[in-house]
């Protein structure tokens, strides 16, 4: 198959959207499909390393940028040859050229003027939320966009029912249910693996062998403000009270990073908190293998899956998430869940799980038979292309 993948963010760029369409179209690749990824050129000269032969990046220049929303109107002239458009949602300024194409498309296809079709495959990775104006024209946005998508799609892939059911797209889940898959993200679990902990990074970080460390890994930037780091730093701060022997790391960057290194010290543990910004790809597993209890406190349903949580998973990390649609169907007996926002709930959790060594490492071992069973790639991917499959002619 000839596959397109049209995305608004791509690696070298951190977030879980690119993360996630980068490896799908690996492992398309590696299967033997032909893989096209477009998407806006949002730092000069952006190059990956590491790609199949198969996978072909091009790079669009924006008309128009605003954070990760760019206008790629051109997106649409490459696409007649694909059996397969596979657009991941959301991307404002890109969405909005492919559902013009698809509409053309089916005219042109009645009129007898275009006897091929390609089907257009929608990942609604999450729904647009934000506070403030930014919050107001979202909603206003996803209000008259979201029916149009929906009809468009020949397909809608959402990584759990469970947040589809809470989000912008319920209203739409019966009356087109046909078009609803659940496909859930995955990871490379030959990367991410249970390791020692890297003596190296201990002596990097003065971290002592007796601390117990707990991670976080995710942007600082203002497209990741929900993320809940103030919730994490408040909750580290109520801990230093009952235990004195631990470490939190912050793995990310972004413009709000200096907003978080002072609220650290405005509460009294910038000696807890090590914020060790964006760390190479190839070091990330050392990373999580250093970790005692992977945290992601998100408060708002921008958090839709979560990736990080997955790879902290993979290497028999106990994990403790916001008990949020999506993050939450990843937790069973592998970690605890919080109440959203709710920092001394938090405090209490890390608590439990620092103190109990065999809880934590329960957890561990049942996380990574997980990822092993159910969210592996290749498995992943395998459903993918029986999406696809039902769609060529």
């Amino acid at each position: 198959m000839k596959i397109a993948h049209i995305v608004s963010t791509f690696p070298p760029y951190s977030g879980g959207m690119g993360n996630a369409c980068f490896y799908e179209v690996q492992e398309l690749a590696k299967l033997g499909h032909e893989v096209t990824v477009f998407t806006p050129q949002y730092i000069s000269e952006s190059r990956i390393q590491n790609l199949e032969s198969r996978i072909e990046i091009i790079y669009l220049k924006p008309i128009l940028k605003l954070g990760n929303a760019a206008f790629v109107p051109q997106v649409t002239k490459f696409l007649k040859d694909f059996d397969i458009i596979h657009l991941h949602w959301p991307f404002i300024g890109g969405a909005e050229a492919i559902l013009i194409w698809k509409i053309l498309q089916r005219f042109l296809r009645k009129s007898a003027s275009s006897p091929r079709k390609s089907a257009l495959v929608v990942q609604y990775q999450m729904d647009l939320v934000d506070r403030g104006w930014r919050g107001l024209f979202f909603n206003f946005y996803s209000l008259i966009f979201t029916p149009f998508l929906v009809r468009a799609a020949d397909k809608i892939l959402v990584s759990s029912f469970d947040y589809a059911r809470h989000s912008k797209l319920k209203r739409y889940l019966a009356k087109f249910s046909e078009k609803f898959v659940e496909i859930p993200l995955g990871v490379d679990t030959e990367r991410f693996y249970p390791q020692p902990k890297d003596t190296g990074l201990l002596e990097k970080y003065e971290i002592k062998p007796d601390e117990k460390i707990i991670l976080f890994v995710g942007g600082l930037d203002r497209a990741h403000w929900f993320k809940g780091i103030e919730v994490l730093l408040r909750a580290v701060a109520n801990l230093q009270f009952s235990i004195s022997n631990f470490q939190l790391i912050i793995i990310g960057g972004g413009d709000l990073r200096p907003k978080y290194e002072k609220m650290a010290e405005d509460l009294g543990i910038g000696e807890k908190v090590i914020f060790a910004g964006k760390v190479p790809d190839d070091d990330l597993p050392k990373y999580y293998n250093l970790a005692d209890i992977f945290v992601l406190p998100s408060i708002s349903r921008s958090e839709a899956f979560g990736l990080v949580v997955l790879e902290a998973m993979a290497c028999a990390k106990p994990v403790i998430v916001s008990d949020l649609p999506g993050p939450r169907t990843l937790v069973s007996d592998n970690g605890l869940k919080v109440k959203i926002g709710d920092v001394n709930h938090l405090s209490d959790r890390l608590l439990m799980l620092l103190r109990n060594k065999e809880l934590a490492q329960k957890f561990g071992a049942n996380g990574r038979e997980k990822v092993l069973e159910q969210y592996n790639w290749p498995k992943v991917v395998e459903k993918l292309v029986k999406v696809y499959a039902q769609h060529i002619e």
